[in-house]
């Protein structure tokens, strides 16, 4: 039976969330994880300078940075399958021009591509087009795709170590061309729906471009901050974890081991999400994961001898944040501002994760790794702070403001009800 044989309205979601995940294990693993396993081959056999081989992600970051809002607007616009399958695209011809690169500014202006794929199809586009699918209920399959997410390190870094070794990084470059070429693209294109008519969405009485109420506006800025300080803080540890580890005396191979305990948690924790089956509103998850990551960095930053520990409690809180930052802001504004409020809300924190490379780079140089450490648990703090603050921003679903649709208890424990706003 073909891709094309069942009407693509009907695809249940047991297609959709395993074809969407995959296209997020292959976006991610070949766009912001690339670097960690090909910047050193690249740096060494082309004699360009690392720390620019390196700044190609910020590049990317950036680029996907500015373009983050319009594609909230395309999604809602025109849907989710056109803009993930221009991602695979964009992604595709990003992975050629960097292997074929026959000098930096060649190879840095294929990151200009990768930046565009990223900003098409990454997290926050991802959660778009679930929100714009699946409206107010769309939150198992945000968190759901965030566990099939979980695993894009675990596969892309050794098929990028396996990719280097036998066609050297630029056969990889072109083997990810190809990946998302025959598998991205496929998928979405048979797999992913076309976006429903807007009066499907039950319940929404609300439009896109509906000013918000100045409650409203309140949950933005702090859920803008919360990306922010989020960002910044998990791009941080990704880059810098082995260095602030072995400035706290803990050997190379015992700072990678303990570094590799980071996604298992991520994912642990993500399944514990799900198996709650949307029980508590999902700014519990947002308090919960921001106070893991609090908790996990002060243990760090004290230098008590308990760095697993740290490690997942820091990772387990990082992994439910994922979910937040795509269910919260479906549970404050609605499934119909749901795309184009999450494209301009990826924005700042897409900045955030461009700079923060430099940023720790600072601090550990004119610092040390105490002054790194301290900025680390000082920018968690903040953000726990703001996750607090969003709770007395939650939008009143009696006035008609967020609605999702879906009213939840405060205590984090007992079955949510439903009702229409």
């Amino acid at each position: 039976m073909g891709l094309d044989s069942k009407p693509m309205a009907a695809r249940p979601r047991w297609q959709v969330i395993p074809a969407l995940g995959i296209v997020q294990i292959l976006a991610w693993g070949s766009s912001f994880y690339l670097p960690a396993v090909l910047a050193g081959p690249i740096a060494a056999g082309t004699g360009w300078p690392l720390p620019w081989v390196v700044g190609g992600l910020s590049i990317g970051l950036l680029v996907a940075a500015i373009a983050s809002p319009r594609v909230g607007i395309a999604i809602h616009r025109h849907g989710g399958r056109p803009v993930l399958a221009l991602a695979a695209l964009l992604l595709a011809a990003g992975h050629v021009v960097l292997g074929l690169a026959p000098n930096l500014p060649v190879f840095l202006a294929g990151w200009l591509l990768l930046g565009l794929g990223m900003g098409c199809g990454l997290y926050d586009p991802a959660f778009a087009t679930l929100g714009q699918l699946y409206g107010a209920e769309a939150r198992p399959a945000i968190t759901t795709l965030t566990l099939w997410g979980g695993f894009a390190s675990t596969v892309c870094w050794p098929l990028s170590a396996f990719l280097v070794e036998q066609v050297g990084w630029r056969g990889a470059c072109l083997a990810y061309a190809g990946l998302h070429l025959v598998v991205s693209l496929p998928l979405v294109l048979g797999l992913i729906p076309k976006a429903p008519e807007p009066e499907t969405v039950k319940g929404e009485v609300q439009h896109a471009d509906g000013p918000l109420t100045p409650r409203e506006r309140r949950a933005y800025r702090l859920m803008a901050g919360v990306q922010v300080l989020g960002g910044t803080v998990m791009t941080l540890v990704s880059v810098h974890l082995i260095a602030l580890l072995q400035a706290r005396g803990v050997a190379l191979a015992a700072a990678v081991s303990y570094g590799a305990l980071i996604g298992p948690a991520q994912v642990g924790a993500r399944i514990v999400e799900m198996a709650n089956k949307g029980r508590h509103h999902p700014l519990w998850t947002l308090t919960i994961g921001m106070a893991l990551v609090v908790i996990g960095l002060a243990i760090l930053a004290e230098g008590v001898p308990a760095v697993g520990l740290a490690l997942v409690l820091y990772g387990a809180g990082n992994g439910v944040y994922s979910i937040a930052r795509g269910t919260v802001p479906l549970a404050l504004f609605g499934p119909v501002r749901y795309p184009v409020l999450v494209g301009s809300l990826a924005r700042p924190g897409l900045i955030a994760q461009a700079a923060a490379p430099s940023l720790g780079a600072v601090a550990l140089t004119y610092g040390g790794a105490n002054a790194a450490y301290g900025l680390l648990t000082a920018l968690a703090l903040a953000n726990f702070g703001l996750a607090m603050a969003l709770w007395g921003a939650r939008p009143n679903v009696d006035d008609g403001a967020g609605a999702a649709g879906r009213v939840y208890p405060l205590e984090p424990s007992g079955q949510a009800t439903d009702r229409q706003a």
